[in-house]
C-alpha cells in the first residue's frame, strides 16, 4: 500500500514538473510564483486536470452523425452561448507546492543551463563534512571494521594460546568487533554575491521595474542552485548611485540625469572593500533603458569595465529593458566596445516575455 501512494505521489510531481515546464513563459512573464514564494517553497497556481470520461444522453436528442440527412446538408446551428444566472460554484486552481530547488532544476532543464564551476573558497563560512577518522567498539554492522575485527580476534587467540598454526581459524566474538568512527569536519564553502545595479530616473516606470524584479528572482533561484552561500547587494542610480534595500531598489523612483558611471564606481568599491575576488564569485547585473548622460560618461563606464571590474567578476550582464523614454543607445555602445569579451554578456528585454530568453543569455555561458 506504501509502495503505491509512493509511486502515486511520483507521478504526480512528474506531472506538476512537466505542467510547469509547458507554462515557464507563462509563469515567469507573470510573476504568479514571486507572489506565492515562501522561504524555501515556491506555490503554484495549476488548473485542476480533468479525466476524460464518456457522458450519455437520449437516443432522440439528435447531434452530428444522427437522423436523416443527405450528404453535404448543412448543419444546424446549435443552442446559443449563455443562459440564466447559476447558483453552483466555478472551477479553482490547484495550489501545488514546488522547492526552490527543484524550481531550479526544471528553469536549468529547459533553459540547458550549463552548471557552474565556483571558484575559490571563504575560510569564515563552512559547512559541515563528515569524516571517517577513527576507530570504535561499537556501531552498526554497516561499519564493521573487517580488517581491524581479525586483527583483534587474532590477538585475542594468541594470548590466549587457542591458536593452532597448523589449522589457523580465526572466530571473532563480540569483543573483537571494531567499527569505523567518523568525526565532524568543517569544510571551506565556496560562496558567491549577486550586485544589482538599476537606473531609477524618471525614464524607468513601474512595469519597468517590475520586469527586473521577475527577472532578478529566476537569477536568484538559479545561482542558488549553485552556491550554498550567496549574498545580495543592491545599487540604484539616476546622476548618482547609492547602495539600498531590496524593497527600495524595487519601489525608489527618481527624476533628473542619468549617470551609469556612478553605479560602477559604487559596485567597483564594494568588492574592493568587501569581495576578494579570489574568495569571491562575483555577479553584476545592471538593468537600464540604456540611456546615459553624454559620451564622457560612457567612456568612463568603459574605462572602469575594462581597467577593474573585468578583472574581478565571473561576468558582467547588462539589460537594456524598453522603455518609451529610453533610447536604448547604452547596449549598442556595449556591444560595439566589447563585442569580443566574454565577461560581458548584454541582453534586450523588450517585454516580460522576454525574461526567459534574456536569463539565457546570461546564464547560458555557465560562469
Amino acid at each position: 500500500m506504501v509502495r503505491r501512494i509512493e509511486n502515486d505521489h511520483r507521478r504526480f510531481r512528474e506531472i506538476v514538473r512537466g505542467r510547469i515546464r509547458k507554462e515557464l513563459r507563462k509563469y515567469m512573464s507573470r510573476g504568479e510564483l514571486i507572489g506565492r514564494k515562501g522561504k524555501n517553497l515556491v506555490s503554484i497556481p495549476l488548473p485542476q486536470i480533468d479525466i476524460p470520461r464518456f457522458r450519455y444522453g437520449s437516443k432522440d436528442s439528435g447531434g452530428v452523425g444522427q437522423g436523416d440527412g443527405e450528404p453535404g446538408q448543412p448543419l444546424s446551428q446549435g443552442e446559443e452561448d449563455g443562459g440564466e444566472p447559476g447558483e453552483l460554484p466555478g472551477e479553482h486552481s490547484l495550489e501545488v507546492e514546488v522547492t526552490l530547488e527543484e524550481l531550479a532544476k526544471i528553469l536549468g532543464e529547459e533553459l540547458e543551463l550549463p552548471n557552474i564551476k565556483p571558484k575559490g573558497t571563504v575560510k569564515n563560512i563552512k559547512s559541515d563534512v563528515h569524516k571517517y577518522s577513527g576507530i570504535r567498539r561499537v556501531g552498526p554492522e554497516s561499519l564493521r571494521h573487517f580488517k581491524r575485527t581479525f586483527k583483534e580476534a587474532l590477538k585475542r587467540e594468541l594470548m590466549t594460546g587457542t591458536y593452532e598454526p597448523g589449522k589457523p581459524m580465526i572466530l571473532p566474538v563480540s569483543e573483537d568487533k571494531r567499527y569505523r568512527s567518523w568525526r565532524v569536519k568543517e569544510a571551506p564553502e565556496s560562496n558567491a554575491v549577486i550586485i544589482y545595479m538599476m537606473d531609477v530616473s524618471g525614464s524607468m516606470g513601474d512595469e519597468q521595474k517590475e520586469i527586473v524584479r521577475m527577472e532578478a528572482f529566476w537569477i536568484d533561484t538559479w545561482l542558488r542552485s549553485q552556491y550554498k552561500n550567496i549574498e545580495n547587494r543592491y545599487i540604484v542610480h539616476d546622476a548618482a548611485a547609492k547602495e539600498v534595500d531590496a524593497h527600495t531598489f524595487y519601489n525608489l523612483r527618481e527624476s533628473g540625469g542619468t549617470k551609469i558611471s556612478s553605479a560602477y564606481q559604487l559596485c567597483a568599491k564594494l568588492i574592493q572593500d568587501h569581495y576578494n575576488p579570489e574568495d569571491w564569485n562575483i555577479y553584476p547585473f545592471h538593468f537600464s533603458d540604456g540611456d546615459n548622460w553624454g559620451t564622457d560618461d560612457t567612456k568612463i563606464c568603459f574605462e572602469l569595465l575594462s581597467k577593474t571590474l573585468f578583472d574581478v567578476v565571473n561576468l558582467f550582464c547588462y539589460g537594456q529593458v524598453k522603455s518609451a523614454y529610453g533610447s536604448g543607445k547604452f547596449k549598442k555602445e556595449l556591444d560595439s566596445e566589447f563585442g569580443e569579451n566574454e565577461k560581458l554578456v548584454t541582453s534586450d528585454i523588450p517585454d516580460r516575455n522576454a525574461i526567459l530568453d534574456s536569463i539565457k543569455e546570461f546564464l547560458g555561458k555557465g560562469k
